[in-house]
């Protein structure tokens, strides 16, 4: 199970976001986080993640704290891949962080060949959506969190990698956290949704 733990958090010195906040997620459950822009959906997954420190609680992924260095069980794909590659890397060598390439994954996600050779800003904000994507799923994580994941990503395009990933979630009995503005798709995805208004601090 992920839990967060009564947690708070801030940021430099400000008014809490969250204060006493908790929220769990069992494995197999797609848990859709919902809320307006500026209520912290970013900053709740982030927590989840490890990428932020809650200044009170604890965050636990199957009772244990989220380590500070080595792989985390949690992982998190942002909305924003471009900050989550080295921009002095080859997309092969990013891949490869996670282990072994699984050629598998990556076909179903449309991770085309000739795009292992390139660097980040040869590929556009989509195909590079999808190796930030190949790359999560790659390093075995027991959560996954994603935020706002799609966005950047036509119709088809994101049909085809939730697919993949709904697939690998069922399949491996993931837990998912999920952000999105689109309704349908929350609707779609999630087995529970999490109204975050009556959670964040006024």
């Amino acid at each position: 199970m992920l839990q967060a733990c009564d947690i708070t958090f801030s940021y430099g010195g400000k008014a809490p976001l969250y204060q006493g906040f908790s929220v769990e997620v069992t494995p197999g459950e797609r848990l859709c986080l919902k809320a307006p822009s500026g209520f912290g959906k970013t900053t709740l997954c982030r927590l989840l993640a490890g990428y932020e420190q809650p200044d009170a609680g604890s965050v636990l992924a199957d009772g244990e704290p989220l380590p500070r260095t080595g792989r985390c069980p949690v992982q998190l794909i942002g909305q924003h891949p471009e900050l989550a590659v080295d921009p002095r890397r080859r997309m092969e060598a990013t891949l490869r962080e996670a282990g072994p390439l699984d050629r598998g994954l990556m076909e179903r996600l449309g991770i085309r060949d000739r795009w292992l050779a390139r660097y980040p800003h040869e590929l556009s904000g989509g195909e590079l959506q999808r190796f930030c994507i190949a790359r999560t799923l790659m390093a075995s994580p027991r959560y996954l969190v994603a935020d706002e994941i799609s966005t950047m990503l036509d119709a088809i395009t994101q049909a085809q990698v939730w697919s993949v990933i709904l697939e690998e979630v069922r399949s491996r009995n993931l837990g998912l956290v999920l952000t999105t503005h689109s309704e349908s798709l929350a609707h779609r995805l999630a087995t529970r949704e999490l109204d975050l208004t009556a959670a964040v601090c006024p």
